[in-house]
């Protein structure tokens, strides 16, 4: 079908061309980001900016296995 979504993949837009990627990471990527950094036996850096924080959750979810369904 013509209408459908396009796979999340190529539409998410990279973290480098976001307006907002230079703040401080939100409170729920923080969260997160300590428990994969826990489990990647990572430091937690709390001053990542939010698009730092996505990239390296994108990491490490690799790394861990965590938040992939494929």
């Amino acid at each position: 079908m013509a209408d459908q979504l396009p796979d999340q993949q190529t539409a998410a837009k990279d973290p480098d061309e976001w307006v907002t990627g230079g703040e401080s990471m939100t409170g729920p990527q923080a969260s997160y980001l300590k428990t994969l950094c826990q489990e990647a036996g990572v430091p937690f850096d709390p001053a990542l900016s939010k698009a730092d924080a996505s990239k390296l959750i994108d990491e490490l979810q690799q790394k861990t296995g965590r938040g992939r369904t494929h």
